[in-house]
């Protein structure tokens, strides 16, 4: 009887050590996927480094706007780049679509001065649409839009 029971907790205590310890070669995940992704950050949760491309670029007036892709985490970000100063605020949106083309939700990121780089949140899904857009407060220039992605 005592045999069993100090074999029993020998495979216990074998079986959630195993546990602990990662597995060679193991990746970890990004902290969202989808449309859990909407509104959290693509560096907060490993989306910028989970398999990402950029899917649209836009320039306008010297700012440009990134449609970033994670395929990782299934979701979408504008990185923006201010790459002429300007007394002008200008905006980076990115815009979700559905499949009947009805405009779903959209976020945008100041465009900053210089040569600085910034991103909005992500929205997320692999069945949506998504495209990017520059826009300037006070449309001192006309609001322009990539093609949907």
């Amino acid at each position: 009887m005592k045999t069993a029971a100090i074999r029993i907790a020998t495979v216990s205590a074998a079986t959630v050590a195993l546990g602990l310890i990662p597995l060679a070669g193991t990746s970890y995940a990004a902290g969202c996927s989808g449309s859990g992704c909407d509104n959290q950050g693509p560096k907060a949760t490993a989306c910028e480094t989970a398999n990402v491309s950029t899917e649209r670029t836009l320039i306008n007036n010297g700012r440009k706007a990134e449609l970033r892709w994670s395929v990782g985490c299934q979701a979408a970000w504008v990185r923006v780049t201010g790459t002429a100063q300007s007394f002008y605020n200008s905006f980076g949106y990115i815009e979700k679509y559905d499949s009947a083309g009805k405009l779903i939700r959209s976020l945008d990121v100041r465009i900053p001065d210089s040569n600085s780089i910034d991103w909005s949140n992500m929205l997320g899904g692999g069945s949506y649409y998504y495209r990017v857009c520059i826009a300037f407060v006070g449309n001192e220039y006309p609001m322009t839009c990539s093609t949907k992605f």
